[in-house]
């Protein structure tokens, strides 16, 4: 682990024990709740000193930093329930309770699909049908009413939107869901703020020590210089990375919207307060944080402003104070970038949970060429991840597809990989001869070229566009197809998120961009709201929706009773045809060889020298022998299983 930079110095040491001594004074009187705060500090101090020391060492005032956010570290410790604290003790971050097989994730708006936090706790009972263990509810805090971004520019770390209920109900169904075995998870949104948060109300009202809460400019002398090497990332809804603000007369860094404005964390005061809401959050009883946008909260000139190495510094610093305050606490990368970025972010003293933002894309990529060697590929270079870390496996999430296979990797193939972007987005918007899905645009840039995808699951494998046009044979293909994409992510080992809504193969908002506030937006043609139509259909296994349903529980419920969906490790095999992706899982005893056909017409491969033992498909109950050929329907799934002493 990084340990101060200073450790050489007796100045390093002096610092420490000048530190623990004037917090031993503060707290010391609190008895046994310093006593066992102090425990972990002993382990931890320097650690975090370190980290802080690379991004603020040559402050003046770094020891009194350091010392508030321990402070306040202590504080959030204190503040804990008893029923927290006894979550630390039994299950910390480093337990690896993620990586169980029963871990089953589920993702949501709480407006959308329950109205409030009250209408989550009465649906838990539907969640517990599908297996879920680990609800994501999206951005619940108080936030502009129109110019929000999907509550992703946050007013208040400290108040939820008022139609979805208070900080209070927020905190009853947390131990609600934690009562049923669910772990609730949330963002910590720690790039940027909305323009009206209180820090930028008061920066705008001319606070200083607000203002350098953000990043700011007098004039487009550094803005210019920046942005010689930034990418656009939401082309269509401006150009640039910065935006005038008049009542200060300066221009503003705004990664992605002109009202999310990004905080300065050169500054430690930004550290500070951040990292003390990010224990209240924990407080309230969160039990995952999803960080967003981690790639951008560094900046410097000459780059691009993204995957910086500080970036990960100000990371591993607050999983220092969390495993000072709130060790249970885990924290979620999300970061979609090139895949040999990615990986920079996961590690125990890091995240230990990622999106998989690689196996989505790929995924859509086998499903629209009815090839998995890219696929297959990636796999093999690239799923491997540190112990005690895992993946979140999803088909899709409440923003965009983008192409994000590694271009090298496409070039080992053969594979031009902008020609190969383009055409899946024409494919996956319906464009390309031959397609079965129904996606929108999101995002083009017409200097680039570049654009990413959007739909639900249903409507991007042709669930949508079968039933409209291709109704019949179609339809079942197109329902093999989604069952075959989330069968793959809820078997490649980690933790599989369903997008609730896809477990009943609900479609497109044909009216998404009814709404102004969402005309700009196409991501919200995949944020449907609860269809109470589609609900009651999910018992009735003659409709689509029902056997959407009943093979989503099932899958949910095999991860539950074989350990061995657990494991993250696989071993990639070789099927012998373009369409077939097959790969292997092991644990004491337990073998899991998951195949899957990406083609629309019925394979039968001869029989595979994999299967040693007499097998049984798990989905089908289909028992397969050595020596016997393996057979595919159109998109079929296997999940063949054999156990041995």
């Amino acid at each position: 682990m990084l340990r101060m930079k200073m450790d050489a110095d007796s100045g390093a040491a002096r610092l420490r024990a000048e530190c623990l001594t004037r917090l031993r004074a503060r707290f010391a009187r609190r008895g046994c709740d310093w006593d066992e705060f102090e425990s972990r500090l002993e382990s931890e101090f320097d650690r975090l000193a370190g980290l802080l020391h690379e991004l603020y060492g040559g402050n003046p005032d770094f020891a009194y930093w350091l010392e508030e956010v321990v402070a306040d570290s202590f504080g959030a410790c204190v503040a804990r329930s008893n029923a927290l604290r006894k979550r630390d003790r039994e299950i910390p971050a480093g337990s690896g309770w993620f990586s169980e097989a029963k871990q089953v994730g589920a993702v949501c708006y709480v407006d959308r699909w329950a109205g409030d936090f009250r209408g989550i706790a009465r649906r838990i009972p539907y969640l517990k049908e599908l297996g879920i263990s680990y609800l994501h509810l999206m951005p619940f805090f108080r936030c502009p009413e129109n110019e929000n971004d999907g509550g992703y520019a946050v007013s208040s770390y400290r108040e939820t939107d008022p139609a979805l209920g208070t900080m209070a109900d927020l905190e009853d169904l947390a131990a609600c869901l934690s009562g049923e075995g669910i772990a609730l998870v949330a963002d910590f949104i720690f790039n940027h703020t909305s323009d009206g948060h209180e820090w930028a109300l008061a920066a705008r009202s001319g606070d200083a020590a607000c203002r350098d809460m953000y990043l700011t400019f007098p004039d487009r002398t550094e803005p210019d210089e920046y942005s010689r090497t930034l990418r656009d990332i939401f082309p269509e809804a401006r150009r640039g990375s910065f935006t005038w603000n008049p009542e200060m007369a300066r221009w503003v860094w705004t990664t992605f919207h002109s009202f999310q404005w990004d905080l300065n964390y050169r500054n430690p005061a930004v550290f500070a307060a951040m990292a003390r809401e990010m224990t209240s959050l924990a407080n309230r009883g969160i039990a995952v944080l999803r960080l967003d946008a981690v790639a951008f909260i560094w900046k410097e000139k000459g780059t691009s402003c993204e995957n910086l190495p500080h970036a990960h510094t100000i990371i591993r610093a607050f999983r220092a104070v969390a495993d000072l305050a709130c060790p249970s606490l885990l924290f979620k990368s999300e970061a979609i970038v090139h895949p040999d970025d990615i990986v920079r972010y996961i590690d125990p003293g890091e995240c230990r949970l990622s999106y998989n933002p690689l196996l989505m894309a790929e995924l859509w990529e086998a499903a629209a060429t009815k090839e998995v060697r890219l696929l297959a590929h990636s796999l093999r270079r690239r799923h491997s991840l540190p112990p005690g870390c895992a993946w979140v496996n999803y088909v899709r999430c409440h923003d965009d597809i983008g192409w994000t296979f590694a271009d090298e990797d496409a070039a080992d193939l053969g594979i031009k990989g902008g020609d190969h972007r383009n055409f899946l987005n024409r494919f996956y918007m319906g464009d390309f001869p031959g397609s079965f899905a129904h996606g929108l645009s999101f995002q083009y840039n017409p200097v680039t070229g570049d654009r990413r995808i959007c739909g639900t699951a249903a409507s991007l494998a042709g669930i949508e566009r079968a039933v409209r046009d291709r109704p019949g044979e179609g339809g079942n293909t197109a329902l093999a197809r989604l069952i075959l994409l989330y069968g793959i992510a809820y078997s490649a080992g980690g933790i599989p998120l369903l997008y609730l809504g896809d477990e009943l193969a609900a479609e497109n908002d044909p009216d998404w961009d009814k709404d102004p506030d969402h005309a700009g937006d196409s991501r919200w043609a995949h944020r449907p709201r609860w269809q109470e139509s589609l609900a009651a259909e999910r018992r009735d296994t003659s409709t689509v929706t029902g056997k959407a349903f009943a093979a989503f529980a099932k899958m949910a419920a095999l991860r539950a009773s074989h350990p061995v969906f657990g494991v993250q490790e696989l071993e990639v095999l070789e099927s012998g045809h373009p369409s077939v992706l097959i790969f292997r899982k092991k644990l004491k005893g337990e073998t899991l060889i998951v195949a899957g056909s990406f083609s629309e017409s019925r394979i039968e491969l001869p029989p595979p020298g994999f299967l040693s033992e007499p097998a049984v498909d798990l989905l089908s109950g289909s028992r397969y022998s050595p020596g016997e050929s393996l057979s595919f329907e159109p998109c079929a799934l296997r999940w063949l299983y054999f156990s041995s002493p």
